[in-house]
């Protein structure tokens, strides 16, 4: 595609920018995602980019953070006293979002939460760190309450819950392509039974 040579009739704003990225990544992979088709659609030449993004990291940053943020979001609107409920609708609302964006879903696990170790990996996400804490949280009082057996390591456990429920949205996930999501026709039954099952097996002791 070529750049584009009219000029805007506003100015730049990186959250433009970022925005258009996001719907860029329905239809393309990241590899494929390219500063000068990015300022192309936007009716900007390439360099003008770079007054509001550092480079291509930079956007996918962004990108993700933004990711993070809706999904803090959906967390924050879960209202349930049960902390057993409230990791049971926390995996659907990762559910929902990975289904919604999967071009978004891609670019988030990009990055990590700080809790997560990753030896030579500087790729830590304060957005990421902040979605991890909600999980983290209803974890520590499911483990007080009993839902959760309180000889169970709480990060172990956090980790063991988001591999689950990640592995779910990327089986959910897998056949579609160019923006368009196909579901099984069971999804929502295999979303609910996988969550039941982790979650009824958090109850037991863990093996030694």
């Amino acid at each position: 595609m070529a750049e584009a040579s009219t000029k805007r009739s506003s100015p730049l704003r990186r959250e433009e920018i970022v925005d258009a990225a996001r719907a860029m990544l329905a239809d393309t992979d990241l590899e494929s995602l390219s500063l000068r088709r990015l300022a192309a659609s936007l009716g900007v030449t390439a360099p003008a980019l770079y007054a509001h993004v550092e480079h291509k990291g930079d956007l996918l940053t962004a990108v993700a953070e933004q990711g993070f943020r809706e999904l803090v979001e959906a967390f924050d609107a879960v209202d349930a006293e049960d902390p057993l409920e409230r990791l049971r609708a926390y995996g659907h609302a990762y559910i929902r979002l990975a289904i919604a964006d999967p071009g978004l879903f891609r670019v988030m696990f990009v990055f990590r939460p700080d809790p997560i170790p990753a030896p030579g990996a500087d790729n830590e996400l304060a957005e990421a760190t902040a979605a991890f804490a909600k999980p983290a949280l209803a974890i520590a009082e499911a483990m007080e309450t009993g839902g959760i057996h309180p000889d169970r390591d709480p990060l172990l456990t956090a980790m063991t819950l988001w591999t689950t429920t990640h592995g779910l949205a990327t089986v959910l996930l897998l056949g579609s392509s160019g923006g368009e999501v196909i579901l099984l026709d069971n999804h929502e039954e295999l979303v609910e039974d996988v969550i039941n099952v982790t979650l009824e097996g958090l109850r037991a002791a863990p093996q030694p």
